[in-house]
């Protein structure tokens, strides 16, 4: 067999490292492991949407990129009926051809999952579409994709990487139909847009995928139990969030226990709409305040997404005397440098502790195959305080390091600036003067301790600060960056200047008397 193919019989001889998993920590830990000369196989089960064997997990699969491509296709849309006026650009009554956006979709997704195959075959890295699970002494028993107990055979290694990656949580209440109540993934697929939806959960993959469906013409209810919306990002920057999505057509409604989800009968047996009776009732409770609870609310919806989170996908994983445990939520319990508790046996990605982002899987993959290569655990690099986070609305959410409410609770003392797009050219002429940047520095080194920014582009412009951050930069060392103008980094720059308070194109605060 051609290195990089995909198998069913695996070769008999040994391997160096095995990875199971082929997600954004899996593919790129094998790819790392082969570039280091290590003779590496990768074991995954994923399949595509047409039920294709494809690399990339869930991410690139039914995540991370197909989330993404379906925002972007409703943001030009919602742009064309909304902005296109203000350009001068005078069109008729846009129509969106959900199959042709569907089809884009899948393009994208095909182009980077045969990427990753090109890449294995490049690299030498054999891939064997199974299952696997973890063996004691470094072996891994294969069984058939869709059927754990077909047994294919095992293969060993002197190192095992394990990257199950994750996978949607279902509400025990609250249970899966076809066409009507869904996770994630499924609502990735909606072959029309509905009337009504509903969405448990305000977290990114909530906020992300109801601005899809409401760009595209969907009355959309985003149900939250949390008191507070995006309860990890920093509390100036939710506010604009939470303006932002209210103007934008989205019911966030917080402090919302979701108890159940039931089919709502007709009113009327000649009913043209759902709208007239029919549908799925969420039954909710809304916390009004700590002391008193309205009683049982509902909303009628046609559909219903849940989105309440991910977990690991450690189902079927780990064979009972492996050695490899599991923390009370699921997660594989490793150390700083990703070892298990067994010999050998390492873990990555969003199966262990730490932040469930593509990017940090990718990294502790890289730094794993390193270690391995090197010997020492203590070689790779992986700097939790330093990643980035986003969330790919509109506008876009980004931050790196601490929040105000973290420094304040570890009693540390900073200085913060901030700047609003709207002061900066570049936003204007692009028709997105919505948002800001603000930076928190140490109030005595004026080190970087964190950056919060809500507009335009922010998933790219946070790449900015995540490296100044990495370099233990100080706000002034940014504030003396010079940036190009007109460019949307200007407010970067000017938030850096604003931590002292001499911002150029922002009127000072008045001084305390």
């Amino acid at each position: 067999m051609t290195p990089g193919t995909m198998s069913s019989s695996p070769k008999s001889a040994a391997y160096d490292v095995i990875i199971i998993g082929g997600g954004p920590g899996g593919y790129v830990a094998a790819i790392r492991c082969a570039q280091l000369g290590l003779r590496t196989a990768c074991v995954d089960a994923q399949v595509n949407p047409r039920g294709e064997p494809a690399l990339g997990g869930a991410c690139l699969n039914v995540g991370c990129i197909p989330s993404k491509a379906l925002l972007d296709s409703s943001e030009q849309f919602a742009r064309i009926q909304h902005q296109a006026a203000d350009h001068g650009i005078r069109v008729g009554d846009p129509v969106m051809d959900i199959a042709a956006m569907h089809a884009r979709k899948d393009t994208i997704v095909a182009t980077l999952t045969n990427g990753i195959s090109q890449l294995f075959k490049a690299n030498q890295v054999e891939w064997l579409h199974a299952r696997g699970q973890l063996l004691p002494d470094c072996a891994v028993a294969l069984s058939a994709p869709a059927d754990h107990s077909a047994a294919r055979g095992t293969i060993r290694a002197t190192h095992i990487i394990l990257a199950p990656g994750a996978a949607p949580i279902a509400l025990p209440n609250i249970p899966f139909a076809p066409e009507a109540v869904v996770d994630s993934t499924a609502a990735l697929s909606f072959t029309s847009v509905p009337p009504r939806l509903g969405i448990i959960g305000a977290g990114a993959i909530g906020l992300e995928l109801g601005s899809v469906w409401n760009r595209l013409g969907a009355e959309v209810v985003i149900l939250e139990a949390l008191d507070e919306l995006l309860e990890p990002v920093d509390r100036q920057i939710a506010r604009q969030a939470a303006r932002q999505f209210k103007q934008q057509g989205l019911d966030i409604r917080l402090g919302a226990r979701v108890q159940q989800v039931q089919a709502q009968v007709q009113a009327q047996a000649k009913s043209k709409s759902n709208a007239d009776g029919g549908g799925l009732q969420i039954h909710y409770q809304q916390k009004q305040s700590p002391q008193k609870q309205q009683p049982n609310q509902s909303v009628t919806v046609d559909r219903v997404i849940v989105a309440v989170g991910r977990r690991p996908a450690t189902a079927g994983l780990l064979s009972p005397k492996c050695g490899v445990s599991l923390d009370a939520a699921g997660f594989i319990e490793v150390d700083a440098q990703c070892r298990t508790r067994a010999q050998n046996v390492w873990a990555v990605g969003d199966a262990v502790r730490g932040p469930m982002l593509a990017h940090k899987s990718s990294e502790e993959g890289a730094a794993v195959a390193e270690r391995i290569k090197a010997g020492r655990a203590q070689v790779g690099h992986v700097d939790f305080n330093t990643v980035p986070w986003v969330i790919y609305t509109a506008p876009e959410i980004a931050w790196v390091g601490q929040t105000e409410s973290q420094l304040n609770a570890r009693g540390v003392a900073f200085r913060s600036g901030a700047f609003p797009f709207s002061a900066t050219g570049r936003a204007l002429a692009m028709g997105e003067p919505v948002g800001m940047v603000k930076m928190l520095a140490d109030r005595q080194t004026d080190r970087l301790l964190g950056v919060h920014m809500i507009g335009p582009h922010a998933a790219e412009l946070i790449a900015e600060c995540v490296l100044a951050m990495e370099y233990q930069a100080s706000a002034e060392d940014l504030a003396r960056t010079m940036h190009a103008h007109p460019t949307l980094s200007e407010a970067v720059r000017e938030a850096a200047l604003a931590v002292d308070q001499r911002a150029i194109h922002q009127a000072p605060k008045p001084k305390a008397r």
